[in-house]
């Protein structure tokens, strides 16, 4: 059963009418296509409207939809002969971060993104898509290894951020992060960097660092969650809603002041409505990009990454 989110109430009552025409013409007592016919298309028409008219917090709640597809999700609608690669040969295989190469159709790529876990016992694997030092240490390995054969990176960026336990910090968990960061600029291969869900904090960034940083609609970016804003300013997680609204986290916001370059318009109703289409729809978005960059020497590639970041520290008196 899909989950419905609170804004979405003024669905309940049709969605309970098609559901029960649909069932009376399973049982084979009267046709009702056509009464359902006329109620889908409201549903769709109604859809729209809401999601149209979205709140930043009311983004929030999609972009962490249970139901919402995740990395492995788009690495098995849009890549072949995908391999995964473990281990940051240094201390272990962190299974918030995989990696792993494949082919987007006829593009030879590397893809590295945040695993939060779909069931119970996959998150708690997953580690809710917390990744310690060695998944930040895993993707840098495999971005070296991507430049040395020329294969161009996809990030894919969901996670509330880096792991903040105690285990992480013994490892170097900063330095992990600001070493990802460092290397990605300099990376003589191009990058793509999409947020498909919440891209929190450091532990984004570290994968965030792209010739090209897209998001899909109803996905968050911010330096913080807006429940941890919300407590730091206010003392009050309740307050969340402000705090999203301030924070400016949507990709309306970010595209509006030059931090990503792309929105990939997710389906009505939002990415978890339909996986194929917005699988679809981001594969097509990462090759038109992948063959714009691929014309760029490396030398240019790595001068434009630096300008694009050095500019969002630009300020103005």
């Amino acid at each position: 059963m899909s989950v419905e989110l609170g804004f979405e109430a003024p669905l309940k009552d049709l969605n309970k009418q098609i559901k029960e025409l649909k069932e009376l013409e399973t049982e084979g007592k009267v046709n009702f296509k056509t009464e359902v016919s006329r109620l889908e298309k409201k549903k769709a028409t109604m859809l729209s409207d809401i999601y149209s008219n979205l709140s930043a917090w009311e983004i929030t709640q999609v972009a962490r939809h249970p139901d919402r597809p995740l990395f492995l999700d788009y690495v098995k609608y849009i890549c072949d002969d995908f391999i995964e690669l473990h281990g940051d040969r240094s201390f272990g295989d962190d299974q918030a971060i995989v990696c792993g190469i494949c082919r987007l159709a006829d593009e030879k790529v590397v893809v590295i993104g945040h695993q939060r876990g779909r069931e119970t016992k996959e998150k708690l694997k997953r580690n809710f898509g917390m990744a310690r030092p060695e998944g930040y240490r895993k993707a840098l390995r495999v971005m070296k290894m991507a430049e040395k054969f020329n294969r161009p990176i996809i990030t894919f960026i969901d996670t509330v951020g880096a792991y903040p336990g105690l285990d992480a910090e013994e490892r170097g968990q900063g330095e992990a992060i600001a070493r990802n960061i460092l290397e990605m600029a300099v990376i003589k291969t191009p990058i793509i960097a999409i947020v498909i869900g919440e891209g929190g904090s450091g532990g984004a960034l570290a994968l965030g660092v792209a010739d090209r940083v897209m998001m899909l609609t109803n996905s968050i970016y911010s330096v913080i969650s807006p429940e941890g804003c919300a407590s730091i300013l206010w003392k009050d997680a309740g307050k969340a809603s402000e705090a999203a609204e301030a924070l400016k986290i949507t990709a309306t916001d970010l595209l509006n002041f030059g931090l990503i370059d792309n929105i990939i318009e997710e389906p009505v109703g939002g990415a978890h409505r339909d996986h194929t289409l917005m699988a679809e729809r981001l594969k097509e978005s990462v090759l038109t990009e992948l063959k714009s960059l691929k014309k760029l020497s490396h030398k240019k590639l790595i001068d434009q990454r630096h300008e694009k970041f050095i500019k969002m520290g630009a300020t103005f008196e």
